[in-house]
């Protein structure tokens, strides 16, 4: 399938201008860039190929599917090339910046109702489109949920996204033990039978929860009790105290997605018509509600960066486990990756 391609981007690091630092991943950095011949504001991901040189090939799939991809909802890339030892990818610059980071700015106890349940719409539709076209996103989280200036959101990052067609094998559920801990679905921490689309709307679940209350449930848990609690827990919900302001409809929506039997578990498809969305509005209410009067997004990132610096000083990791995952957490890192075996073993060590 071709794309048809109205602005030809440059394949060439000198034709383009980058400024400030916007965001940041395990090995990949995101700039403020222009784009000198076609005089545009683009964001550039620079990958560290030295940094991930296991992983080529996630790579080589990550960028092919961002090309690849065509709906109004999901960030596609202009183009890629390598500099170096670096790899640019090209993109839309989404100037409001990630849910996470506009949450720790300014709403650290999360939205209001209205505003969750726009972002959430444009988010799913996002997943209808991915899954309709056999890809299971694996990282829906508030950090990968991107807005631009007139309040378009867009669910980015395929940094662990995987293509269910890949064998031809449309039903073949995937084995792989990647994503974030506090948003991963309990099928994908067993490993027993393979996981599919489901795991996303898990993941989409504890979005919800997370655009609600300013954190992800579990957030301040290392990793290895993130997965022991996601597995022994009853699944997390809207029902504490601080919850009494949101909707019945809500609460039932974040109760639909986090069953743990994700046969169970509705379709985003099916999700998308749940009647919760009834209090959604146009992106444009996003721009007004939300990103207005925010500062530009590097200086926002400057400053969760001196936050996290702040953090690794003043309490050594070793001293203190949580403040690991609140490092971790603020960051808004992805690309978790377990060794399987040793989690077995220290699960074993946990009674």
């Amino acid at each position: 399938m071709e794309q048809v391609m109205e602005k030809k981007y440059p394949l060439c690091a000198k034709d383009y201008k980058l400024y400030e630092e916007v965001g940041e991943g395990v090995s990949a950095t995101v700039h403020r860039a222009l784009c000198v011949p076609l005089n545009e504001i683009v964001a550039i991901k620079v990958l560290d190929l030295e940094k991930c040189n296991n992983d080529l090939d996630g790579i080589r799939r990550e960028v092919q599917t961002m090309s690849l991809i065509d709906h109004p909802n999901v960030l596609r890339s202009h183009c890629s090339f390598t500099a170096g030892h670096s790899l640019w990818v090209v993109m839309p610059y989404m100037a409001g910046g990630s849910c996470l980071h506009i949450m720790k700015s300014s709403y650290p106890e999360g939205f209001e109702e209205p505003v969750i349940a726009t972002l959430l719409r444009e988010t799913l539709r996002a997943l209808v489109y991915l899954h309709s076209h056999g890809f299971i996103h694996r990282d829906v989280k508030a950090g990968n949920i991107l807005i631009d200036s007139n309040g378009s959101v867009k669910l980015a990052d395929f940094g662990v996204s995987a293509c269910m067609f890949d064998t031809g094998d449309r039903q073949r559920s995937r084995n792989t033990f990647v994503g974030t801990p506090c948003w991963m679905a309990p099928e994908v921490m067993q490993q027993l039978h393979g996981y599919d689309f489901k795991a996303d709307i898990w993941s989409f679940g504890i979005t919800a929860l997370e655009l609600a209350h300013g954190h992800a449930p579990f957030s301040k848990y290392p990793p290895m009790k993130v997965l022991l609690m996601t597995l022994q827990n009853a699944p997390p919900g809207l029902d504490y105290e601080r919850d009494k302001r949101f909707s019945k409809s809500f609460k039932e929506l974040v109760a639909a997605c986090l069953v743990k039997d994700p046969k169970k578990r509705p379709t985003s498809e099916k999700l998308l018509k749940h009647h919760f969305f009834k209090h959604a509005r146009s992106v444009d209410y996003l721009a007004r509600s939300i990103l207005d009067g925010l500062s530009p997004l590097g200086e926002r990132f400057r400053i969760l960066k001196a936050k996290e610096a702040d953090l690794l000083v003043n309490k050594p990791l070793y001293e203190d486990k949580e403040h690991l995952s609140q490092q971790e957490y603020i960051r808004g890192i992805s690309a978790w990756n377990f060794n399987l075996e040793d989690l077995k073993n220290q699960a074993a060590l946990v009674s």
